[in-house]
């Protein structure tokens, strides 16, 4: 009997979608390689179950001439637009006590913006209020580094005006979320940074997640970079206290995780929020949005400011989470992301510089073109790929298979023969061009 109940369980262990085998050694391997070419910064925690499962750094937190600090575990990073999911989770938590609602009206808060009396706090959540983004604002770069009160940021909005109707269609915009973050204030009565702790942080003992005072940064903290011409350069930072719950939150990638872990199995909210929270509307959901990877279903949030990069990933089978904070990049962000999850579901990457190309280089040769793009003319010589546009030649570097990069100005090359197709990167974009 004991025999067949150890087989049963057996089985059910290989059948359960929840069972998922992390490739920790390729992985490693992966990280590695980008770190030995200096193409990223950052640390990486995967999660299952509750439980640290895999945790990876790369490069430096911060940066002089004089000293470099190594990456470690509990480096602290702003989080950027990740800081909406944690606002999110406390309007649902305000929603659960009956002190506010999603079909509450904005004019309730802030009479005097732009159409406040259709505009909804679901309308806020899931990005359909129309409102101009403050970010957008005129001068912005010229004052983003210095303190805004909120009756300024306010005026701001408010003169700006909308871009479209109320629940019309959905657009990124981070007014909808400063807005929720001074609604949770007024509600409250208590400031953004005193909600964040006593309704998130010191329930789960989150002891590195804060909102930043001031523009100084801390021991621990780390600095933002973007590489340029060989090295890295120091950029200039936001002023915390101007995105507020929209973008000023610093975390750690393992308080994120107990974070994201804690808000699927629970701990911050009811199963009914979770599930508004999840609903999609176009692909936004009220706080969080569709990551699927393959049949699996997966939720999370990107964020970034300045050269901070942060995603955060659940998948709700598997139970598996991860998180991925970086504070530069010179690799195209999506890639990475997507060699970390396949190598969380048991799938196998190729690891940059290390194959070579062993595709047919003859299929490249020709003209690829995209509305609003120049035309992009792709030769071979010296078994080389070269790109040809506006003038400008670059001869390019394999780093993959079909995959390679100019390393002077960081474009990278993604050819798709199959497809007749060739796919340019940046750091945070992707071109799609056809051969013509």
């Amino acid at each position: 009997m004991r025999r067949i109940l150890f087989v049963s369980v057996w089985l059910l262990s290989l059948l359960s979608p929840c069972v998922a085998q992390v490739r920790t050694g390729q992985l490693k391997e992966f990280l590695q390689s980008l770190e030995t070419r200096e193409l990223a910064l950052g640390s990486l925690a995967i999660y299952q179950n509750n439980k640290q499962i895999f945790t990876g750094t790369l490069g430096f937190s911060s940066m002089s001439e004089n000293q470099k600090t190594p990456t470690a575990l509990n480096t602290r990073y702003r989080i950027g637009s990740v800081s909406k999911v944690f606002t999110a989770v406390m309007i649902f938590q305000l929603i659960e006590k009956n002190k506010l609602s999603l079909n509450q009206f904005l004019s309730d808060f802030y009479p005097d913006l732009p159409n406040a009396g259709n505009i909804t706090l679901a309308h806020l959540l899931n990005h359909q209020s129309g409102l101009h983004d403050y970010t957008n604002a005129t001068g912005f770069e010229e004052w983003m580094d210095k303190p805004k009160s909120h009756a300024e940021l306010i005026e701001i909005i408010r003169a700006k005006g909308t871009d479209f109707e109320p629940g019309s269609k959905n657009e990124y915009c981070n007014t909808n979320y400063l807005l929720l973050s001074y609604i949770l204030e007024k509600v409250t009565g208590m400031s953004y940074e005193k909600n964040l702790e006593s309704r998130i942080t010191s329930k789960l003992k989150l002891k590195d997640t804060y909102i930043a005072a001031t523009s100084e940064v801390k021991p621990g903290e780390s600095i933002s970079y973007k590489y340029s011409n060989g090295s890295w350069s120091a950029v200039k930072q936001t002023y915390p206290d101007i995105h507020l719950g929209a973008g000023s939150i610093i975390s750690t990638v393992s308080d994120l995780s107990v974070f994201i872990q804690s808000l699927f199995t629970g701990k911050l909210v009811s199963k009914s929020s979770l599930t508004k929270m999840e609903t999609m509307i176009n692909e936004y959901g009220h706080g969080l949005f569709p990551y699927d990877h393959g049949t699996f279903k997966g939720y999370g949030h990107n964020g970034r400011i300045e050269e901070f990069y942060t995603a955060t990933r659940y998948y709700p089978e598997t139970k598996i989470s991860v998180v991925y904070c970086t504070n530069g990049i010179n690799f195209p962000r999506t890639d990475i992301l997507e060699s970390i999850i396949k190598s969380c579901f048991n799938e196998n990457i190729e690891i940059p510089f290390t194959s070579g190309s062993a595709a047919d280089i003859t299929s490249y040769p020709g003209t690829y073109e995209a509305t609003g793009m120049p035309v992009v003319t792709i030769s071979v010589q010296n078994s080389k790929p070269i790109a040809e546009t506006q003038g400008a030649r670059f001869e390019l570097e394999s780093v993959m298979i079909n995959y390679f990069v100019h390393p002077v100005t960081g474009y990278y090359f993604q050819f798709i023969p199959d497809e007749h197709a060739l796919l340019i990167k940046e750091t945070d974009n992707v071109y799609f061009l056809k051969k013509k």
